[in-house]
């Protein structure tokens, strides 16, 4: 169903304290992230993810799509916009985890759009 949380991401200055503040206050265990350069969170109902050098960011929040391309076009037909950054990853990574993209309403507030892979 499109609009339910699917994902979040918390950015970080530095993903090992995050590991053990956010460990020590939910009870996550975290593993290398895809890329090496961030954690997966494990033990929320809600999958996640650390990335780093991203210090005081607000969580980012991904919201569930049936069809990135054309909740794409809505985004930008309702007057928001499209980060232009490659989120995605290669194919293999596109496949394990799906699609990804930044977005700003049309007020500027930043929210992700999350394409699951199929299956």
């Amino acid at each position: 169903m499109s609009g339910e949380i699917t994902f979040f991401e918390l950015g970080v200055e530095d993903p090992e304290r995050a590991r053990a503040f956010y460990g020590g206050l939910f009870g996550w265990t975290m593993a290398p992230g895809p890329d090496g350069g961030g954690l997966t969170v494990e033990g929320s109902s809600v999958p996640g993810g650390v990335h780093g050098g991203d210090p005081g960011s607000a969580p980012y929040l991904f919201f569930r799509v049936d069809d990135m391309d054309r909740a794409l076009v809505s985004v930008r037909e309702l007057g928001g916009v499209v980060e232009e950054m490659d989120i995605d990853g290669d194919a293999e990574q596109q496949a394990r985890y799906g699609r990804f993209r930044l977005c700003r309403d049309d007020q500027g507030s930043p929210f992700g759009l999350h394409q699951p892979p199929a299956g």
